[in-house]
């Protein structure tokens, strides 16, 4: 019983000295440190399916590696190397070769169809088997676009011509995709035919991502996930702008990222988490959010308990330093719980300020909160439209480099989400879901 309540003493005050003593393991220098790698020229903007990404994924897994934590190999995962980092993925691109569309014997304009597939050669005719659907006037086509492809079957999507102008950019090949086995194929005609046949040859080519994950096993509730997530891709090199051509993106997002790695570090060393953490830097984000798509369908949503997605902290908010918002605040108590354990801390986490800018459902932390998940993002960057409103000055700009961020804030804003989210790792406190009526 003794040496029980010693124990306990003792592991108390170890938290209690940690808590106290953040500042020596979240602070502006090595913040600074971070950043100003992430952000550097040599990363030449870190755009997805370049090698200048590889260079920032590999400055993340040593920085993962050096702060202690365990790799993270998800179910499903078997190819990638266990003792790596890097949960790697593959997208593809389609490029059509050739293609034939009939439509009740009219020969359907090859730029009034688009095909979504992961096959060279794609064929459907009436016999095949395909669901049919609609899009109709008024709706939104690329919504509803996303939605069938979505949906695991093989589907004929009839556009209505009202969608004419837009259409051509529903040519998927243009972007890259996930690899699937289904084929969705949309045609750009009013009338449903009786006989249709539609074959195309298609050249595939398949590239390869990777997020950069690393873990820190909980204790007694190791089955319940905690995540901290931000993404490190950027836009890489463009057109010059005064003689400057790299987007190095320090604030969108090395900011983030650099959130993650210092988080990482300072739960190591407090080394008291009941429940699962789960460090994730995202790839893709700036080209469709395919890193985090990917991330969270590895998980069982029942068992993430919350995830705090933080995407460009590195200036001042609409209120002025020592504050942030949360997107999504409303949707569940989770905001409640962080501010609670702020009290007298002088930080401020207000709700999201730009609603009209549906900043919840634009971030990595959309796949897991559409599931349910009290996934938010924590951000500072000013989403106004002027002249009513400040915006960011140097967003996707080649201007968003270090010098036009404040390190001491940035790490007042990471200090504040270590303590915030303490009885959520603890045990102690855990997040109401997003409800079904709540989800868009």
């Amino acid at each position: 019983m003794k040496l029980f309540f010693f124990t306990g003493i003792l592991t108390f005050s170890t938290s209690l000295l940690f808590a106290q003593n953040i500042d020596k393991i979240i602070n502006a220098k090595e913040v600074e440190r971070i950043e100003k790698t992430l952000s550097s020229d040599e990363m030449r903007g870190r755009r997805a399916f370049t090698p200048d990404i590889d260079r920032a994924a590999d400055f993340i897994a040593d920085e993962f590696k050096k702060a202690g934590l365990q790799t993270f190999l998800p179910a499903g995962q078997a190819g990638n190397n266990p003792g790596s980092y890097l949960q790697q993925f593959s997208m593809v691109r389609s490029q059509v070769i050739s293609s034939h569309t009939e439509l009740d014997g009219d020969i359907l304009d090859p730029k009034n169809v688009s095909i979504n597939s992961s096959h060279n050669t794609v064929q459907a005719d009436q016999n095949s088997g395909y669901e049919i659907a609609t899009i109709k006037p008024g709706g939104n086509l690329f919504r509803e676009a996303t939605a069938f492809i979505q949906s695991g079957k093989n589907m004929l999507v009839f556009v209505d011509t009202s969608y004419a102008s837009g259409f051509s950019r529903l040519s998927f090949g243009r972007r890259a995709s996930f690899k699937t086995e289904n084929n969705v194929i949309f045609l750009l005609a009013n009338k449903i035919p009786q006989k249709f046949s539609i074959e195309a040859k298609q050249e595939i080519t398949e590239q390869k991502l990777a997020n950069v994950v690393g873990i820190l096993p909980g204790k007694k509730l190791k089955d319940e996930y905690v995540i901290f997530s931000g993404h490190y891709d950027h836009l890489g090199v463009g057109k010059p702008v005064n003689g400057d051509s790299i987007y190095n993106g320090a604030n969108d997002d090395a900011s983030g990222t650099t959130a993650v790695i210092m988080l990482a570090k300072y739960f190591k060393q407090l080394n008291n988490n009941e429940r699962t953490i789960v460090f994730a830097a995202f790839t893709a984000e700036e080209v469709g959010g395919f890193g985090s798509q990917y991330f969270s369908k590895q998980f069982d949503p029942a068992k993430v308990v919350g995830m705090f997605n933080i995407e460009m902290i590195g200036t001042e908010s609409k209120w002025g330093r020592n504050s942030a918002y949360i997107t999504g605040y409303e949707k569940t108590n989770m905001g409640a719980i962080l501010q609670k354990n702020l009290e007298g801390s002088g930080f401020t986490f207000y709700p999201d300020p730009y609603p009209k800018q549906s900043l919840f459902y634009r971030s990595d932390n959309a796949t897991l909160a559409r599931l349910g998940v009290p996934a938010h993002t924590i951000s500072t960057s000013k989403m106004g439209t002027p002249p009513e409103e400040p915006s960011e000055p140097n967003y996707h700009k080649v201007s968003d480099e270090i010098g036009t961020l404040d390190m001491d804030n940035m790490a007042m804003i990471i200090n504040a989400v270590a303590l915030s989210s303490r009885d959520i790792i603890s045990g102690k406190e855990t997040p109401s879901r997003v409800k079904a009526d709540e989800l868009r």
